[in-house]
């Protein structure tokens, strides 16, 4: 087994945690989104919500669109998925806490 499926494999668990944390329909839609399926809307999903994160000034669209977006093209992109997996890294060393579950902090 190569280094970058292990790195995969764990990038894999720490997002499903991080789904777990978003409200139950944004997260079953990451979910089909992440399918190797759902690639051509993946995509340009990905694309809208990074365009979106950058409008975060304006009513409606937030900043949380644009590492959702990044997350999306990880997916399909290797230099995005470098980075992702550094993200994953930092918040596994500073932000542990954002990787519990919701059961876990009751």
């Amino acid at each position: 087994m190569s280094s970058f499926s292990n790195e995969t494999a764990d990038d894999d668990h720490r997002l499903a945690k991080l789904i777990d944390r978003l409200p139950t329909s944004l997260a079953a839609t990451v979910r089909f989104l992440r399918q190797p399926s759902g690639r051509w809307l993946r995509i340009p999903a990905g694309l809208l919500l990074i365009l979106g994160g950058l409008l975060f000034f304006l009513p409606i669209l937030g900043i949380w669109m644009l590492p959702l977006g990044l997350l999306l093209l990880a997916e399909d992109l290797p230099v995005v998925r470098s980075w992702r997996s550094r993200i994953l890294d930092w918040i596994e060393r500073h932000r542990p806490e954002w990787l519990e579950s919701r059961h876990d902090r009751t």
